[in-house]
């Protein structure tokens, strides 16, 4: 029986522990309410204790939470529309003062949207595009370097200074956001700590005018390019044919040279063969040309007492010799 009680009243104690006792986490903050008011405020880690049934415990975050805004189109100054999208990264600093103006984190929200979009909206329309898209003067260059030294110039350069030069810019934006919206929010127990233009963009219709201007940019670089490689190509062709002519040149003057050097040596040989026996050799050329200019349907009328024909004086041939 005394088992029993003794379990009884350890069960009782440890089911009232588990009431009464809570964790809170590194990354949480607590607010004890007693009554649906304020009792105290828990931002140590560890194990704590309340009161059953009369205190509840709400748990917020420590940590850095995030805001992401709603794309919208704003007018800048210079009546160019464009499409802004913002983030920015909050925290609780006042747990308590947070739960008694926003209640919970889940509404924080909706405070962030009534406080930050406006103020972007104010800075947006208070500037001009550039000071949106930009933080410096730093020259851009609309084509690229075409790597003969020099660059395209940029459409800013033609415009007035006054329209491409950076005043304020992105950055100045940014904090500028941020200084003006944070006082706001801090009445709310909240601390914004960074807010950051995330993207922008033209609207659809300015979006096309742009694209298209940047394709013929592009499609003149390209076309550059094309007569610069052309002009290459002839070049590259005409020094081709002029050494093709100048090897073909020397190679005929060469060959020319060895034909002379071997004539010239052919008619020494013949020379120095032919003057061992003149006689010989005025034999041998006349039959040549006996061989050249004769055949059997051949009809010369010429006296044997030309010259051509002094081998064959006394000559009878085959048909003479009877025996």
């Amino acid at each position: 029986m005394k088992t029993k009680i003794i379990l009884a009243v350890v069960g009782a104690l440890v089911l009232l522990l588990a009431i009464c006792a809570y964790t809170v986490d590194e990354t949480e903050q607590v607010v004890v309410t007693r009554f649906d008011k304020v009792n105290r405020t828990v931002t140590t880690p560890g194990l704590q204790f309340k009161i059953p049934v009369i205190e509840k415990v709400l748990v917020f975050p420590k940590n850095l939470q995030e805001w992401d805004g709603d794309p919208g189109q704003i007018p800048t100054r210079d009546k160019t529309y464009i499409w802004v999208n913002t983030f920015a990264r909050w925290k609780i600093t006042d747990p308590e003062t947070f739960f008694k103006t926003v209640g919970y984190v889940s509404r924080a929200q909706q405070r962030l949207d009534e406080i930050i979009d406006p103020t972007v909206r104010n800075f947006i329309t208070s500037n001009r595009l550039i000071e949106a898209v930009r933080n410096s003067n730093r020259e851009l260059d609309t084509f690229e370097d075409l790597g003969d030294g020099t660059a395209q110039e940029n459409t800013q350069r033609d415009k007035p200074a006054r329209f491409s030069q950076v005043f304020v810019g992105r950055d100045k934006i940014d904090s500028g956001i941020l200084n003006q919206a944070a006082p706001k929010l801090k009445p709310f127990g909240i601390e914004l700590v960074e807010v950051k233009i995330k993207r922008v963009n033209y609207v659809e219709q300015v979006r096309k005018s742009v694209y298209d201007r940047m394709i013929a940019e592009r499609k003149q670089i390209a076309q550059k390019f094309r007569s610069e490689g052309k002009g290459e190509a002839q070049k590259i062709l005409g020094d081709k044919e002029r050494e093709l002519k100048r090897i073909e040149s020397e190679a005929y003057r060469s060959a020319q040279e060895i034909k002379g050097k071997a004539d010239a040596e052919s008619t020494r040989l013949y020379a120095d063969a032919f003057g061992l026996d003149p006689e010989f050799y005025s034999f041998v050329k006349t039959m040549e040309v006996y061989n050249a200019a004769l055949s059997e349907n051949s009809a010369l009328v010429l006296s044997t007492d030309s010259e051509i024909f002094k081998y064959m004086k006394g000559y009878k041939g085959t048909a003479a010799a009877t025996p």
